[in-house]
C-alpha cells in the first residue's frame, strides 16, 4: 500500500516505514547483559 504516486515519494514512503517497524522492533527486543 503506497501512496504515492512518483517513485521518488515511493521509495521515501518506503524507508520511512522500514524504519519505523525496525524502531518498534528494537523496542521490543529484550535488553540482555552478561551477569557472570
Amino acid at each position: 500500500r503506497v501512496t504515492t504516486r512518483r517513485f521518488e515519494g515511493q521509495v521515501a514512503e518506503l524507508q520511512v516505514r522500514a524504519a519505523i517497524l525496525n524502531r518498534f522492533s528494537m523496542l521490543g527486543r529484550p535488553c540482555t547483559e552478561a551477569v557472570a
